[in-house]
């Protein structure tokens, strides 16, 4: 097995389709789809494409670590007693433990995503 991984972003494979869970919906009616493309350090990072439609969700880091990078689409993420930063196709950016916020989805967004959980 290879140790570099290729990150499609547009899989020719299913995708695992989920809605956010009641308590952390905010507003409208997004839905989320997953195309997991590798596992490392016993499920530990986990990296993939993610897409979500229009909708506004509490974004609950807890102890994970998330890099992301957008792909297209236009997000709004407000952290919670800080301000707001919009994203879109061709921005990075890192939610680090303990982020807690509002995640705006704009338009469409997919994203690269690269996850650490402890």
């Amino acid at each position: 097995m290879s140790l570099l991984i290729t990150i499609d972003t547009n899989p020719d494979f299913a995708p695992k389709n989920a809605l956010p869970a009641p308590e952390r919906l905010i507003s409208g009616n997004p839905s989320f789809k997953t195309w997991a493309q590798d596992a490392s350090k016993g499920e530990k990072v986990l990296t993939g494409v993610w897409e979500a439609t229009p909708g506004e969700t509490h974004s609950i880091k807890g102890t994970t670590f998330e890099f992301c990078h957008i792909l297209s689409g236009v997000i709004e993420i407000e952290e919670k007693g800080g301000e707001t930063r919009r994203y879109r196709a061709g921005d990075s950016f890192v939610m680090k433990p303990g982020f807690v916020g509002v995640w705006r989805t704009i338009e469409t967004v997919r994203k690269i995503y690269v996850c650490h959980y402890d």
